[in-house]
Parts: structure tokens; sequence; C-alpha cells
């Protein structure tokens, strides 16, 4: 059984691997399961019992990525704290702002997908904030204890989860409107529009002004701010 366990182990990661060359080179939409499966040197059939669709199988490529990251990780084994959940809220929006900016377009096309996706079967969607949240929820909703217990935030509902896809639903939209070559709306005073838009977010769950002040300010490391980008794409 182990000996079968290992090869089905190993035809995952093989599968993966041929999927994430064909998704670099003909993107999302240009990337079939048929030419997926030609990659890895399978049948169609067989990678359907691994990833019963596309979606399926992209979205467990961004996972892999982000659990591959050794920031992320390091963030992840961070102790919860007021800080901690700082970093997580700073990271995200700065990520978010910012994906439109990056040369080769890769986190904007994953924006378009995750929009695709919602006003349609919504398939990619559920999957990605399936695995988001079980990554990041944890973490997030930890450290908001903390805050709460530390005086640094006052309890806002009673589902702290919830408080964390208020988050990320707010600067996925800000980011949606940043995508088109001329934007659908230009904030005004963009140069503050990051530092803004993270205090909204952090009053709207529930941090004092005190907190915020204290730790919104502080610089973060190259390896948490890769790592926080990673889980919002």
């Amino acid at each position: 059984m182990s000996t079968l366990r290992m090869t089905s182990d190993l035809r995952r990661e093989l599968i993966l691997s041929a999927a994430k060359r064909c998704f670099a080179r003909h993107g999302f939409a240009g990337t079939t399961t048929k030419s997926v499966a030609a990659a890895a040197s399978i049948s169609e059939g067989l990678l359907f019992k691994h990833f019963p669709t596309k979606s399926a199988l992209y979205a467990e490529i961004l996972a892999d990525e982000c659990e591959a990251d050794p920031g992320l990780n390091g963030l992840l084994a961070l102790e919860p704290s007021t800080e901690t959940l700082v970093v997580l809220v700073r990271g995200m929006v700065g990520h978010f702002l910012h994906a439109s900016d990056l040369p080769e377009q890769q986190e904007a096309q994953r924006l378009r997908l995750m929009m695709t996706s919602l006003v349609d079967d919504g398939e990619f969607a559920r999957l990605l904030y399936e695995k988001i949240g079980n990554l990041i929820g944890p973490v997030f909703t930890a450290s908001l204890e903390r805050a709460v217990a530390s005086g640094d935030a006052s309890r806002v509902g009673r589902e702290p989860l919830n408080l964390f896809w208020f988050a990320h639903h707010t600067v996925l939209m800000a980011a949606l409107s940043r995508l088109p070559t001329v934007p659908c709306l230009t904030y005004g005073n963009a140069v503050d529009l990051e530092r803004q838009t993270c205090e909204f977010i952090l009053r709207g769950i529930g941090l004092n002004e005190a907190a915020i002040a204290g730790h919104l300010d502080r610089e973060l490391s190259p390896d948490q701010m890769r790592a926080v980008a990673r889980e919002s794409a």
C-alpha cells in the first residue's frame, strides 16, 4: 500500500510540474487538460483522477506555491499578536494594489480569472478561497483574538474569519478597478492610498487608533512581504 501511495504522490507531482509549464507558456485560457496530460505523458482520464477540472489543477498550483514559500512559513510561525495581524493586512493591501504594476502581469491575470469565476460558475473562486482560508485564516483569527485580549482591538461581530474575508474583498475590488489600462476609478491622493486602505481595514476589524499608529509604520522584512503577497493571489 505504501508503494501505491508513493506512486500516486509522484504522479501527482509529475502532473503539477507539467501543468506549471503549460500555464506559464499559454496562460489559463490557452491551457487545456488534454495539453497538460500530454506534457505529463499520461492519459487525460488519469489526470482527471487526480484533478477533476482545470480550475482545480490551477488552484492546487497556486496553493503549492504558497506553501513552498519560506517567507510564508516564517510568517505562519509567528506568535499571534497585534503586530502579526497588521503585517498580514499591510502585505495583502500592498500586493493587491500593486498587482497590475508587475511587468509579467501574472497577478493581474489571476485577478481577472478570479473575477471571471465569480460571475460564472464560481468553481475556481471556491477552491482558492478554501485554500486561502485554511492557510491564512487561523493566523488571522488567532492574532485578532490576541489583539482583543491585549486591549488593542474591540470585538466586531461573532465570526472573526468573516473580517478577514471583508478585508480581502475590499482590496480585491480596489485592485480590479485599477486593472484596465485606463483605471475605472481614480482614487484621490494615490500616494497615500495604500496607507489609507490599511487604516480603513484595520479600523473595520476593530483595532484602535493607538494600535494602528504603533504598528502600521513598522517595516516588513522582504520575506514577509513576499509571503503575504502570495497569500492573496
